[in-house]
């Protein structure tokens, strides 16, 4: 979606919550926030806070439900710092809205039913728009 300071934003590959992206970082061989120098660090959350507030404008926008959004630099499984972006809706089941997305069935990482396809353009399109708006530096693809 687009380049920011310290990081690409790039769309998840699953939407079980529409509008979720990854900000990845730019740099090679960097696992966690505080292998990056100072400065970097601050970049690389910017990068994380312009995102999501990108996708908190977009969301809302998009779906009445929206509530918040969640920030995640876990690292557990993928080698390379990224930070997840979950929006997060009143439709959710109640047992789960409260709760980390990673309490969701596994399932939700391969469903066909919830992989990224045209029908979540708008979330993409719009995020990626106010991206624009926030950091007009960003180079927006």
């Amino acid at each position: 979606m687009a380049h920011l300071d310290c990081g690409f934003a790039v769309i998840g590959d699953v939407q079980w919550l529409p509008g979720y992206p990854v900000l990845l970082t730019e740099r090679t061989g960097i696992d966690r926030l505080s292998e990056l120098p100072r400065s970097e660090r601050s970049a690389f959350l910017n990068s994380v806070d312009v995102l999501a507030e990108a996708v908190e404008i977009a969301s809302r926008q998009l779906d009445p439900a929206f509530l918040r959004v969640n920030i995640d630099i876990l690292g557990n499984t993928d080698p390379f710092l990224h930070a997840h972006i979950w929006p997060r809706y009143q439709w959710e089941a109640p047992e789960m809205r409260s709760k980390p997305v990673w309490l969701y069935p596994g399932t939700n990482w391969s469903d066909p039913a919830t992989s990224l396809n045209s029908s979540h353009d708008p979330y993409r399109f719009g995020i990626t728009a106010q991206i624009k708006e926030l950091s007009p530096h960003s180079t927006v693809s």
